[in-house]
């Protein structure tokens, strides 16, 4: 049955997007008082709580014994990896090239997509991927920061990578779990596989100031739990590469929520890269797939 873009998609689609774009502001600020470490352990320990109550109340099935292994690996690619790697590389890291990096996610995600669930690009797809592509480069150099490799950089590149495959995961488990049930064990392994680097936390929650601290509380809700939740849900109903290439909207967003919330005036050239990222995603929605693949956001069967 093919599932197409109802409100409640769309709604769950824009607030996923809307606070990974937000999350960027959050780091900066949460950065100042925790180490890179720390800030990710503390907002994946709020997420996890966040998830525990949601659990709590639902109709929340065990994860079965088989299933164990892979979402142990899910969760440290995509939560544990990917954040940590994200968090030391942006210590030094420009943001704008940082921003480049991690849009190469859609591009990873759209190749092991093609390898592991036999999701087809025509050439009108990669054609909108290299588009948006271009339009996340056009970004990071009108925001300045510039393109400049590094070991940090590498680390930012690899998360892009690992996040490539936590989406194809995740979509091979949605088809046996709800999007609550899959971000929740995700997340909670996740967690747990961030514990080595928890060495000197509780000094550190101690010491920083309450703005800091409110800072990973709200990159652990809404950001963390909430976003990661409502994504599984739009990936529920809508094939992994196309979907993948709606985090190309990111970046635009990204920029227009500093403009109105810090006041930060975009510069020409953003505002075009931003054009061209939309552009390249309207493609790929709409040009990028074979016929068997189906219409936009059509897939699965609805999880509930």
């Amino acid at each position: 049955m093919k599932v197409f873009l109802t409100p409640r998609v769309l709604l769950a689609l824009i607030v996923a997007l809307l606070f990974w774009a937000s999350a960027f502001a959050g780091i900066r600020a949460a950065l100042a008082s925790y180490s890179p470490g720390h800030l990710a352990i503390v907002r994946f320990l709020v997420a996890s709580a966040v998830l525990a109550v949601y659990a709590a109340v639902s109709n929340f099935r065990r994860l079965e014994l088989r299933d164990i292994p892979g979402f142990a690996l899910t969760g440290f690619l995509g939560i544990t990896f990917y954040n940590l790697a994200l968090n030391y590389g942006e210590t030094t890291v420009p943001a704008g090239t940082a921003s480049l990096l991690i849009s190469l996610t859609p591009v990873w995600a759209a190749i092991f997509a093609s390898f592991l669930l036999h999701e087809r690009f025509t050439l009108w797809g990669w054609a909108g991927i290299a588009l948006s592509f271009s339009g996340a480069a056009v970004i990071a150099i009108g925001e300045g920061g510039g393109v400049r490799l590094s070991p940090h950089a590498l680390l930012i590149l690899a998360s892009s990578l690992t996040s490539g495959i936590y989406l194809v995961q995740q979509k091979r488990y949605l088809d046996r779990y709800r999007p609550l049930e899959f971000t929740a064990y995700s997340i909670w392994f996740g967690t747990l596989l961030m514990m080595p680097f928890s060495g000197g936390l509780l000094h550190t929650v101690a010491m920083a100031p309450w703005q800091g601290t409110l800072a990973v509380v709200y990159l652990g809700i809404f950001p963390g739990a909430l976003s990661y939740m409502t994504w599984a849900y739009v990936l529920s109903h809508a094939p992994a590469s196309r979907t993948a290439a709606m985090l190309y909207l990111i970046p635009a967003m990204a920029i227009l929520i500093a403009w109105i919330w810090l006041g930060e005036v975009p510069r020409l050239l953003s505002l075009l890269g931003g054009l061209l990222a939309v552009a390249g995603v309207v493609v790929v929605n709409t040009l990028g797939h074979t016929p068997s693949t189906g219409p936009v956001l059509a897939g699965v069967e609805p999880q509930g």
